[in-house]
């Protein structure tokens, strides 16, 4: 399969690196807000068990909260299971930008997105980047109904797209930083409006639904949460094929649409401890995540769980660098992550 099947974008150098600039979205956050939009959704933070072992509170990334939870929770069993002493609980944010205020005022203790490793990276302990079917990647797609005749970012101009968070390396940054090389003006998107087209931002799952209710013209969201949306015969780029473990899932959720864009191989979020934390529970948390195989996870799923929602088998070693790419995109579309 070739890669001009669809658009995409050009593959960074190994060494991008970029400096920090124009607009700060994340300023201006703070604890309190943090704790309406992580207590809120679920469990109580920051508190002891009642069978006095010590509570590990992890922060999944925001999307659809009950999702997340359930096909989190085989990481969550091996680690109660096999860390002596604590008690994982998890716990969905109602967005990216209340996790930083959750861990900057110890609400908790363990997070997984590259938004809040690269907006304070001194702040975290980065146990690794999380491996799903073999692979450490995953993509960004646009995706459009099958009849649309948008062929690429260059033709969502004057057209109504839909987004996931505003944060979202994969359902927004990438997506605006491809329309904004398209020649496309982003305006003061994610934070604000956009000028050549209408943009709506909410979550993963919901970007998609707003196209087959007609309510969008397209929406960007990840390989694992689009793929399932293509047909089986679908034409992917070699990069996909190869890099994607999630290409066993095309063809099993309806409606289907066509993809028009691809990204370049992003790294999966990373799993990472606030630094600030104290404890020996910190340490073996982390070799178990990193010594974990897919046969282990496996023993540690609950009943009726399905292998196709399991977003975590192992960590790959992982540093700051590898992110650059990201950094370099959220800067070029005005989002400084040391804000």
């Amino acid at each position: 399969m070739s890669d001009d099947t669809s658009r995409s974008e050009g593959v960074p150098a190994a060494n991008d690196s970029s400096s920090i600039s124009r607009r700060r979205l994340l300023a201006g956050s703070a604890a309190t807000a943090a704790t309406m939009g992580i207590a809120g959704c679920g469990g109580v933070l920051g508190g002891g068990s009642s069978s006095g072992a010590e509570t590990v509170t992890m922060l999944l990334t925001p999307g659809t909260p009950s999702d997340a939870r359930r096909r989190y929770k085989p990481v969550q069993n091996l680690l109660n299971a096999e860390v002596d002493g604590a008690e994982f609980e998890m716990t969905v944010p109602t967005d990216y930008s209340a996790i930083r205020p959750a861990m900057e005022s110890e609400q908790a203790e363990i997070g997984m997105d590259d938004v809040t490793v690269l907006s304070k990276p001194d702040m975290m302990d980065i146990y690794g980047t999380t491996v799903t079917g073999g692979s450490a990647f995953y993509f960004s797609m646009m995706v459009v109904p099958p009849e649309s005749t948008i062929g690429g970012p260059e033709d969502v101009e004057g057209k109504t797209w839909a987004f996931a968070d505003r944060l979202s390396t994969s359902g927004s940054i990438f997506a605006l930083y491809a329309l904004q090389e398209a020649g496309l003006d982003i305006g003061d998107a994610p934070k604000g409006d956009p000028v050549d087209f209408d943009g709506s931002w909410t979550d993963h799952d919901q970007a998609l639904q707003r196209v087959s209710q007609g309510k969008a013209d397209g929406a960007t969201t990840w390989s694992g949460n689009g793929l399932p949306h293509l047909p089986e015969d679908h034409d992917l780029p070699d990069r996909v094929q190869e890099q994607d473990s999630f290409i066993e899932t095309m063809g099993t959720e309806t409606p289907q649409f066509k993809a028009v864009w691809w990204s370049f191989p992003i790294p999966k979020q990373p799993m990472y401890a606030r630094k600030s934390w104290e404890s020996d529970i910190k340490t073996e948390a982390g070799e178990v995540l990193r010594n974990s195989t897919k046969d282990k996870i496996e023993e540690h799923y609950p009943d009726d769980y399905n292998e196709e929602e399991l977003p975590f088998t192992t960590l790959n070693d992982t540093s700051i660098d590898d992110y650059q790419p990201v950094i370099e995109r959220m800067n070029a579309v005005g989002i400084d992550p040391a804000a």
